[in-house]
């Protein structure tokens, strides 16, 4: 058995080293593609105390909750602290600042403003001189400027970026501190309060002055200077800093665009009154507000602003998964999956773009990340597709748009299903359950076109003896998939609440790879005996005294007393809850007991081996790299530090985010809003829909899908939902949109990353990129006019997921369902043939226009309807066209056409074959 698991290693390797890209390549590229620093040294080692403190208090969250306490032996409950909602949301945001701040430079000296300001010095110079008093002064300063706060070469934290983290721990250190204060503020707001030098007695003399002893020499102090501090709210003063570093993070980690989107909405709140109230917009003009409500609002609000329901989604749903699916990736989960995938797929006409798809969109619906999972995935995919004769742009491309379609791919969708979750209060279920054929039929067409392309293109698969065998390769793996399983019995069998359920598959991952690290021949009998027996015995523990081992040993010791015993059933499922923790800590006992055994089942990511060699080398230990306890200590704290790298981006989004809807609350603005758009619209389903595509993909261009969706849902998921359109089609509309914001030039994150792993154009990348993912596009237009591809269903006016005795309604369930169903998929083949321009046979440019009009009648027929009833409204004519009696009749209409093309191509294809076979021995004759 060693020896099959041997010659598995041996082709594994195989298959995923030729060509791809080291570790720190990777590094580079999506350093490149994010402005992120690449750190060594003593920032590197900051970045990752951080990171690693930011996901235990994540973890202890999701774990106990917000009051941090503990079970001591021998002395019972020790309680530290018990934090509210506003305290735990300030400390989440506070460490994504501080991280922001450490990994994204301010600037890099080639932005507009530099550029300006690097002009001043060249012409003072050039007016007065080399020597001239001036000339050096600001010679002088504009070296301390560069010192100070440039980074041009991405590689060090700059004395401005330290100024800013210790600014960031102050509104934290307040908000923890006086809390009582800030309820306060709820009433008053910010009369009363504390200035400076009250919450720092230290800093009185500098603001009130001071009398210096035995001489007669005094310090007026800033009041008497005519500066009045001491009459500033220290408050008041915090909720302005935050706010302003809120927005400074947000410009280095997601650009000037949604950082100016974001002012602008707080200048709004405060002057949108001086709008017109007779203009055009006119409907867009607020009352008048005080900067202390505002600043209130924004920052010491749960329920409007930067601590608002975003925020409190990303506490308790969305790093928790963002950290399960670095602790999975880590583990190597995503190195084994993306083998699987060559296994099954590999040998088939363009297996390498096929396992591409596969693999990415998994990857990516952990991961949440378009352009991380591009580029992490596509080190190991694209450099196969590219062999096997893709081209460089296309293999970018296939990556890109499969790695951004993996955040609508249940169960996880990159933590989108919990932000709809949150705004649309549907469950869980319900949400991946709507969600899940819209995602199949996007996996779909990605796997017809680059089929089409590998058919036209000549372009095989990989021979079989470099690729595993799919037994082999679940028979070595299979347990990776287990996170996955539990997750969704977690959430949908055992009905946990989110945060719960991912704070137990983490549990769940860890305990995986610590029995794997402890497994081997010799082993494998005495761990899993040893781990059974553990549990038996805690599950005879809750059985005789209702509580655990620690608690028997309580008992036995004299601290504690017996409790009343469980029956058999609830004792076996309290002790299954802590079978995890029993695991872990049995298979790190074998570990230690046995330091230089082996694990031959254990092959964590690169960048996990990579870490416990540096850090070792750094002890002066180098050997503790093979050892395998601390290579499993490794694997922990690089998923802790991985997970928040990732959450960083995401965390600065959604706090940033919040502002646009707590503005639209506090102003009153959602309903004139609301009546702007429907005035815009000018009533139209369709051109509302339209507008709401256009503005999901420009505002996510460029910034992660999350803060894309909550702006926009903010914004327009009100009128959306007054059309009719059942809540949870509107949300995932807006969200596919915004993820063809990933992949849409001239922007197209996800397509550059593609490109710059591929070593391709990247705008010729990106193009390819946004043809791939019209499916996107065509997909949530079919979905919100046939709900019934969500298996949805109107009953009483309220939309409901389809039960089981709804598909005894046979009427329905084929007029409804099956019909649209099949027309999407139908019409997806179609658009797959438009787009390569392939099928059996070459399809000219005129063809191509005739297979789209089959695609649009074949998933959407309702499109030209709607058009038509504009046409007749707008001649006065009313009309109601999108019924089942005329879009049936479409689809008949568009399937005939892609049927009749379909021969057609096959027969010119056959007599294309024949004509081949006949010239060629021809050919040798002569």
């Amino acid at each position: 058995m060693s020896d099959d698991r041997d010659v598995d290693r041996e082709t594994d390797t195989r298959v995923t080293d030729q060509s791809e890209l080291s570790e720190d390549e990777r590094e580079e590229i999506l350093s490149e593609v994010t402005r992120r620093r690449s750190l060594r040294g003593v920032s590197l080692i900051v970045v990752a105390i951080v990171g690693i403190a930011f996901s235990a208090f994540q973890m202890w969250i999701a774990a106990r909750g917000t009051t941090f306490e503990a079970t001591l032996p021998l002395y019972g409950e020790f309680r530290l602290v018990s934090l509210q909602q506003l305290q735990v949301n300030t400390i989440h945001v506070t460490f994504a600042l501080v991280l922001a701040f450490l990994l994204f430079p301010a600037s890099r000296g080639d932005g507009f403003a530099a550029r300006r300001l690097g002009r001043i010095e060249p012409a003072v110079r050039t007016r007065f001189g080399d020597q001239h008093p001036l000339t050096r002064a600001v010679a002088r300063l504009a070296d301390f400027v560069r010192w100070a706060v440039i980074d041009p070469d991405m590689n060090r934290v700059t004395p401005a970026d330290a100024v800013l983290i210790g600014l960031s721990l102050l509104p934290a250190h307040y908000t923890a501190t006086q809390f009582e204060e800030i309820q306060d503020i709820a009433y008053r707001r910010f009369d009363n309060t504390q200035g400076v030098h009250e919450m720092y007695p230290t800093l009185d003399p500098l603001v009130t002055g001071y009398q210096f002893p035995f001489v007669s020499l005094a310090f007026p102090g800033l009041d008497a200077l005519g500066i009045p501090v001491g009459d500033v709210s220290w408050a008041f003063a915090l909720g302005v800093l935050g706010i302003l570093l809120v927005l400074e993070a947000t410009r280095r980690t997601l650009g000037p665009l949604l950082m100016g989107l974001v002012a602008s909405f707080v200048v709004y709140a405060h002057w949108g009154h001086v709008i017109p109230r007779d203009s055009v917009i006119g409907t867009l003009a607020i009352t008048p507000d005080t900067w202390a409500n505002i600043i209130f609002n924004l920052w010491y609000n749960v329920e409007a602003g930067v601590f608002s329901t975003p925020v409190r989604v990303s506490v308790r749903f969305i790093y928790i998964f963002i950290l399960f699916g670095a602790f999975l990736e880590m583990s190597g989960a995503g190195k084994w999956f993306i083998d699987l995938a060559y296994s099954a797929t590999g040998t088939r006409k363009g297996g390498p773009a096929k396992a591409s798809v596969v693999s990415s969109g998994f990857m990516g619906m952990l991961s949440g990340s378009s352009i991380a999972n591009t580029v992490t995935t596509g080190a190991f995919t694209i450099p196969l597709m590219k062999r096997s004769g893709y081209s460089p742009e296309f293999s970018g491309a296939v990556e890109s748009s499969s790695s951004s379609g993996g955040q609508v791919l249940p169960p996880v969708m990159g933590a989108a299903a919990f932000l709809i979750v949150e705004f649309t209060g549907w469950p869980y279920a319900d949400v991946i359950i709507a969600a899940t054929l819209p995602a199949i039929a996007f996996f779909f067409g990605m796997w017809v076109m680059v089929h089409f392309e590998a058919v036209r293109g000549g372009i095989g698969g990989l021979p079989r003896s470099e690729l595993p065998e799919v037994r082999s390769k679940l028979r070595t793996g299979w347990f990776y998939l287990l996170p996955i399983v539990l997750l969704i019995y977690f959430l949908i069998v055992a009905r946990f609440s989110i945060n719960r359920a991912g704070w137990f598959t983490i549990v769940a991952v860890i305990a995986l790879i610590a029995v794997v690290a402890a497994y081997n021949e010799r082993t494998r009998g005495p761990l899993l005996g040893t781990i059974a027996a553990v549990y038996l015995a805690h599950a005879a523990a809750f059985a005789t005294i209702g509580g655990g081992l620690v608690d028997a040993l309580r008992v036995l010791s004299g601290t504690a007393t017996p409790g009343a015993g469980l029956e058999v059933g609830e004792a076996a499922t309290a002790a299954a809850a802590d079978l995890g923790t029993i695991a872990i800590l049995v298979s790190v006992a074998f570990l230690l007991a046995r330091p230089a055994a082996e694990a031959p089942l254990l092959e964590l990511d690169d960048a996990v081996e990579n870490a416990a060699s540096s850090s070792a080398r750094a002890l002066g230990r180098p050997e503790l790299a093979d050892n395998v306890a601390y290579r499993l200590g490794a694997f922990v704290l690089k998923s802790m530090e991985s997970g928040a790298r990732t959450a960083t981006t995401v965390v600065i989004a959604v706090a940033a985010a919040g502002v646009v809807p707590g503005v639209i609350s506090v102003t009153g603005l959602g309903p004139n809003l609301a009546s702007l758009i429907n005035t815009v619209s000018g009533g139209s389903m369709l051109t509302l829909l339209v507008l709401t595509g256009i503005a999901s993909i420009v505002f996510g261009m460029g910034m992660p899908t999350t803060a894309m969706y909550i702006i926009l849902v903010a914004m327009l998921g009100a009128p959306i939902e007054q059309t009719g359109i059942a809540v949870v089609a509107a949300h995932l509309f807006i969200l596919y949109f915004g993820l063809m914001a990933d992949v849409t030039p001239p922007v197209a994150v996800a397509a550059f990353a593609g490109a710059g792993v591929a070593k391709a154009e990247e705008m010729k990348t990106a193009m390819i990129a946004f043809l791939l993912s019209l499916n996107k596009i065509l997909v949530p237009f079919a979905f919100v006019f046939s709900p019934g591809i969500m298996f949805l269903r109107r009953v009483d006016g309220e939309w409901d997921v389809m039960r089981w005795s709804d598909f005894a309604d046979v009427g329905f369930v084929v007029t409804e369902v099956a019909i649209p169903i099949v027309g999407m998929f139908l019409g997806i083949y179609a658009l797959g043939v438009t787009i390569i321009g392939y099928q059996y046979a070459s399809v000219d440019r005129g063809r191509r226009v005739l297979y789209s009009i089959a695609s649009v009648l074949l998933m959407v027929p309702e499109i030209p309807l709607l058009i038509a009833e504009g046409l007749l409204a707008l001649a006065g004519i009313p009309s109601a066209l999108t019924v089942f009696v005329l879009t049936f009749p479409l689809r008949l209409v568009g399937l005939t056409i892609l049927v009749a093309f379909s021969y057609r191509n096959r027969s010119r294809a056959s007599l294309e074959e024949a004509d081949a076979a006949t010239s060629t021995p021809a050919a040798g004759d002569a």
